[in-house]
């Protein structure tokens, strides 16, 4: 097997970067809600259970780092992933946890 390829200094502050911003539960919600359908943020604020406040503050989090973007409809925002491989990630995330076994979550425990 080759050896793998240095990973500069930048790449992985990078991507500690995403991991970060995704560690708040809130936004990781978010994302995965905006993996399924484009919504508005009333309608994320009822998904999530937050204000639509909360919400806004979150979303500003995730646009400015290029994970989501809004579109007008009307006198809508509509929000949606702007970074297919992080909602491939955000997916893959969240599916692992929905099926791991009752003695791995144990284990986590």
């Amino acid at each position: 097997m080759p050896d793998p390829e240095p990973l500069s200094p930048e790449l992985l502050q990078d991507a500690a970067a995403t991991f970060g911003l995704l560690s708040a539960s809130v936004r990781l919600h978010l994302m995965w809600l905006l993996t399924e359908a484009e919504q508005d943020v009333g309608t994320l604020a009822e998904a999530t259970g937050q204000s639509v406040a909360t919400v806004s503050h979150h979303l500003g989090k995730l646009k400015l780092a290029g994970l989501v973007r809004a579109r007008r409809s009307g006198k809508r925002q509509i929000h949606y992933v702007d970074d297919p491989h992080v909602a491939h990630l955000v997916r893959l995330a969240i599916d692992h946890h929905r099926t791991e076994s009752p003695a791995a979550r144990a284990r986590h425990a």
